[in-house]
């Protein structure tokens, strides 16, 4: 029986219970095509946490669409994170299968700073077909 985490608070930000429709792509040359929808759970200014129907593997890189009007940390969101064609790109920190045979996933933001460009990421084509302004 694993023990719980008695240890400091390892998260830098807050997350919110936010369970709202999520569309998303997975950044690899065979799925990029492909809008997949899911769940999200919970959200902070680093990342969230979502519940999806694809297995992905930690290190893959999504691109991330739902509504950030809603939350009022979303502003901070925006400040803080790479946006691209109005959606968030994300790295997969973790993936749990659930008991649905859906993934939970934890997801981080990718910052302006680090700036990812896998290759498949440069071909992204979303339904939206707004150009963030930058």
């Amino acid at each position: 029986m694993a023990q719980a985490y008695g240890g400091p608070e390892r998260r830098e930000f807050i997350r919110e219970d936010f369970v709202q429709p999520l569309a998303y792509k997975v950044c690899k040359k065979d799925t990029v095509s492909k809008l997949l929808q899911g769940y999200t759970a919970n959200v902070s200014q680093a990342g969230l946490l979502c519940n999806i129907k694809e297995k992905v593997s930690p290190e893959d890189i999504l691109w991330l669409s739902f509504d950030r009007d809603t939350l009022a940390i979303c502003s901070e969101i925006e400040k803080r994170s790479l946006i691209y064609q109005n959606g968030i790109i994300g790295k997969v920190v973790w993936a749990k299968q659930a008991k649905d045979m859906t993934y939970n996933v934890g997801i981080h933001f990718i910052t302006r700073e680090e700036k990812l460009f896998p290759s498949a990421f440069l071909h992204i084509e979303t339904p939206l077909s707004q150009k963030q302004d930058e």
